[in-house]
């Protein structure tokens, strides 16, 4: 242990040093400047390289150039298989932790802080490929007439035609949630079928609004949404609570939800239907319907296809599923 780490402790906790603090708290503020990450996947970041420093640390480790493979592997190793003071990682966060590391040592050396990448040869844990959950469409449609008024109140109706046209947006779109309860009106160009969605990073792109989709936020902006703004104190957020302010994640969540059980949908367990359901849902009725996956891809805003082509899997199993029940020869 050298001496600079060795008068860093805190009790018995090493503590990380100097140097690397600083070149990650530069990587963190290149994330943030140069490539927008948001402020979630920032606090990951974060999160993960924390906790290498605090390995490095331990190691007695105090400079980048002093890294090589062996630390950043036994690093991996240790969040798969946890340690007195965090529980052991699965797979895709162990995976995500690697990524952070690596996306560190690979900066280091584009900035010329090192000379090498003691990361490159260090292959993070490959977390199981989990199919995203998909309604069929019949699912679909019943999870959109159970968004509405229930009559019980005296706002119900502005509420209702709000949530559903949410979930139309939703569902018409392939928005993201943060997306759609980040639009704003002049997003919107209903006479032409189409919104613009502020995505991932700053970026944006204009996508298609079905005509059920366009009739049910028609509804909710001249019927409801005048009502629910005037409670405020003025905002252009498409999307408003009861009391005028744009309609928060949770909120929207919980309408999603309330539809659901209406619905008789599963809001409980692996099959629990989320606001991200009607995204995955979204992406495999296009492909089931026979669009191409680099249209999909620019609908969804994937940076990758590869990202993209996940859908295609669900769709392959569908084709099983239809080849094996119809199929004159399918079973022997």
């Amino acid at each position: 242990m050298t001496a600079s780490t060795t008068a860093a402790k805190a009790g018995d906790r090493p503590v990380p040093a100097p140097a690397l603090r600083r070149a990650v708290r530069t990587y963190l503020d290149h994330l943030t400047v140069e490539r927008g990450l948001s402020a979630n996947t920032l606090t990951s970041y974060r999160r993960d390289l924390d906790r290498y420093l605090d390995t490095l640390a331990a190691d007695g480790v105090d400079d980048l150039a002093a890294i090589g493979p062996a630390q950043v592997a036994a690093h991996v190793a240790r969040l798969r298989e946890g340690d007195t003071d965090h529980p052991p990682l699965s797979a895709a966060s162990a995976a995500r932790a690697a990524s952070a590391v690596r996306g560190l040592h690979r900066f280091a050396v584009r900035e010329g802080l090192v000379g090498h990448d003691a990361s490159r040869d260090v292959r993070p844990p490959a977390p199981p490929r989990r199919l995203p959950k998909a309604l069929d469409v019949t699912e679909v449609v019943a999870l959109l007439e159970a968004a509405g008024p229930d009559g019980t109140a005296a706002d119900a109706a502005p509420l209702g035609l709000r949530d559903r046209a949410l979930l139309e947006f939703l569902y018409g779109t392939g928005a993201r949630i943060s997306e759609a309860v980040g639009a704003a009106v002049d997003d919107l160009d209903l006479p032409a079928g189409a919104a613009t969605l502020h995505g991932k990073g700053g970026r944006t792109r204009l996508v298609p609004i079905g005509g059920y989709a366009v009739a049910a936020l028609h509804a909710y902006l001249v019927r409801a949404r005048p009502g629910l703004v005037a409670a405020g104190r003025g905002t252009p957020a498409v999307f408003l609570n009861a009391r005028g302010g744009p309609l928060s994640r949770q909120s929207a969540w919980t309408i999603l939800r309330r539809a659901a059980q209406r619905a008789g949908l599963p809001v409980d367990g692996a099959r629990a239907v989320s606001p991200h359901t009607l995204r995955h849902s979204y992406a495999t009725h296009l492909l089931d319907g026979g669009a191409d996956v680099r249209v999909v891809q620019e609908l969804l805003g994937h940076a990758s296809v590869t990202t993209t082509q996940v859908y295609t899997l669900v769709t392959v199993d569908r084709l099983r599923e239809v080849y094996a029940t119809s199929h004159p020869r399918a079973r022997g």
